[in-house]
């Protein structure tokens, strides 16, 4: 815990965030000195530059209790993207909370992929047209959108498309809501439903969407009591265990998109590792005429792309 001087004088920004890496690092957090960076950013205004230039400056005395709330709050096992309350996905910063789980590197590589997706049929890539408003060609969909990040990160790099946010959490839709609040233009092309899964959607997108994309949840309830206390104890239980299998909400996806999807459209899943050929199965058995699995950073299976044939 910081205090709000040293040897009888006030504090550092250097001290401060010294004394707040060693209690991280106390509590065994592995990271303590780039958290403790992070922090003292968040509390200070100032980044990482101003604070390496700053840093024998002193504190205003104000920082100290604001500083010593976050650092008790992570030294007892919080999360530090709930902590900070934002984090950056793709590019976006975005508030999160218990509501929503937390933005991870994995879910980018979804974003990517899906991306990436709808670039191999044709659709163009960039930021959006100021001039262009909420114009759109296409639309897609992300199921179970919590925060909105990957409705974001379409709509932030997909300027012809209209984008459908679904989830079933009304609190997690308040996140949602103030996430698009805050993204400026490309907000303007994303609407929310509340709902589950598809049941969210208006009726007259039936066989009309070019993407459904979606992190849903795929832990298995056996495997709950086994996750990271950062994960178990923080982040919501529905967002993460799907049911006894951990597969009850991808193939609810996996077998209803074929309906909602038009000719040659796409399906992005994430998915766990272990999950892979019975993912793969259920693809295949719903008709789905091209299924591939795509690697994420640390190279393990964790995206499922499932194409329906230009024919229908």
């Amino acid at each position: 815990m910081t205090t709000p001087d040293v040897a009888g004088r006030p504090a550092t920004w250097r001290e401060l965030t010294d004394r707040a890496a060693d209690t991280l690092r106390a509590a065994g957090i592995d990271t303590a000195d780039m958290e403790a960076r992070w922090l003292m950013e968040e509390v200070s205004g100032l980044d990482r530059a101003e604070l390496t230039v700053e840093a024998d400056e002193l504190a205003p005395d104000r920082t100290v209790p604001i500083l010593d709330a976050l650092v008790e709050r992570r030294a007892a096992g919080e999360p530090l993207q709930y902590v900070l309350g934002h984090w950056d996905f793709h590019g976006l910063d975005l508030a999160v909370d218990p509501r929503v789980l937390i933005p991870r590197p994995e879910t980018e590589v979804v974003a990517e992929v899906a991306i990436s997706e709808l670039e191999r049929i044709g659709e163009r890539r960039g930021r959006s047209d100021a001039w262009s408003g909420a114009l759109t060609n296409f639309t897609v969909a992300d199921l179970g959108t919590g925060s909105g990040a990957l409705a974001l990160a379409l709509a932030a790099e997909l300027p012809d498309a209209a984008v459908w946010a679904t989830d079933r959490s009304e609190a997690a839709l308040a996140i949602a809501r103030a996430n698009l609040a805050g993204a400026g233009q490309p907000a303007v092309r994303v609407r929310l439903g509340e709902g589950s899964w598809f049941e969210a959607l208006p009726e007259d997108l039936r066989g009309g969407l070019r993407l459904v994309v979606s992190n849903p949840p795929y832990v298995a309830e056996s495997e709950y009591p086994d996750l990271p206390p950062e994960v178990r104890d923080y982040e919501p239980y529905d967002a993460l265990v799907s049911g006894p299998s951990g597969l009850e909400s991808i193939a609810t996806i996996v077998e209803q998109a074929p309906d909602w999807l038009e000719p040659g459209g796409v399906l992005v899943l994430e998915l766990a590792p272990h999950q892979v050929e019975s993912a793969r199965s259920l693809a295949a058995a719903a008709g789905f005429a091209d299924v591939e699995i795509r690697k994420d950073l640390s190279g393990r299976e964790r995206v499922l792309v499932a194409r329906r044939s230009p024919g229908g």
